[in-house]
């Protein structure tokens, strides 16, 4: 079995991004063949700076690795390193209607939050769909918010199959991760960089504390009274960090009265600061080795482009691309 996963360097990486895409990956590592791509051909439909696109690729390299990620275990690459992806989404475009990018809720959204029509935008979930095939992926862990991307890599899949012969492509199946609906914000909101309400997996611990202090919404009741559980957003992160006893005490801590939102919220961070405390010191090991960074990206290079070079000749052939 062989997972795919592609993550975007867009910035600092939060406790959303964790429960929703890189914990999940990180497990996939021991449970087949992983290969993570740091999506940075994507980057560019929302990111002009060149130096921000290094910048951010180059730390999301570093997070993921810090999280868990085993370069043994898994194929861990740029993007931008296999080049070969752009040739097949050319290919995946020419049987790709425009009705079914029209439909892709993805480019709406992007447009609807001012970002910039560009071709790219709108062609994003072709190159999607190159990413996934290339690597003769079974299956690929997506959000709900992005299921309907793997329907259309499915679908052209498919097309391609009825085309040019049954059996070119493998139909990926989905993994849907549950977790993203319950990772509410620091307002309570989706967790998300666009609302300005994430809790970042990294950072400083004097200001780290001061945000969940300061940002973490509760309502006004007075500390002596039961504190509501239901819609609490306290409630919601702590069980994200806590164990189930822990999680427990603090339900019942609320409903007897008699403890302040200030404890609670001392307690999420304590939990939340331990929670990834492993990463952290993985994390000072790596930017303190940054020749391992590149070693580890150079050789997930090498063996993409090994499996990627294999699959595109398949398809060139079937395409009329090649003659030999």
């Amino acid at each position: 079995m062989r997972f795919l996963t592609g993550l975007q360097p867009s910035g600092q990486l939060h406790i959303g991004n964790y429960f929703g895409a890189i914990q999940p990956a990180v497990e996939l590592q021991h449970k087949g063949e992983a290969f993570y791509f740091i999506a940075n051909y994507h980057a560019m439909t929302t990111m002009e700076s060149a130096e921000k696109l290094r910048e951010n690729t180059r730390g999301l390299a570093v997070d993921f690795l810090a999280c868990g990620l085993e370069p043994d275990k898994a194929v861990f690459f740029a993007q931008s390193a296999v080049p070969e992806v752009n040739e097949l989404a050319w290919i995946l475009s020419t049987v790709c209607p425009m009705g079914l990018l029209e439909r892709c809720h993805s480019y709406k959204e992007k447009m609807a939050r001012g970002i910039a029509a560009s071709h790219a935008l709108f062609a994003y979930p072709a190159l999607m769909a190159a990413d996934i095939l290339l690597y003769d992926s079974d299956a690929v862990p997506v959000g709900k918010d992005q299921k309907q991307h793997l329907e259309v890599t499915r679908d052209l899949a498919g097309k391609m199959n009825d085309l040019f012969g049954e059996g070119l492509f493998k139909l990926p199946e989905p993994i849907i991760s549950e977790v993203t609906a319950v990772v509410p914000g620091l307002d309570g909101q989706k967790m998300s960089k666009s609302y300005g309400n994430t809790l970042p997996i990294f950072g400083e611990e004097k200001a780290l504390r001061k945000l969940i202090n300061k940002k973490v919404v509760t309502d006004a009741t007075p500390l002596e009274d039961p504190k509501p559980t239901e819609g609490s957003i306290i409630l919601a992160l702590y069980k994200l960090f806590a164990t189930p006893e822990q999680y427990a005490e603090m339900v019942a801590a609320h409903e007897r009265g008699g403890v302040g939102y200030g404890q609670f919220k001392k307690e999420l961070f304590e939990s939340y600061w331990e929670f990834f405390r492993p990463a952290r010191e993985r994390r000072e090991w790596i930017l303190a080795h940054p020749d391992y960074v590149d070693s580890v990206l150079e050789a997930g290079a090498e063996k993409a482009r090994g499996e990627a070079a294999k699959t595109l000749a398949r398809v060139r052939a079937a395409v009329g691309l090649s003659w030999v």
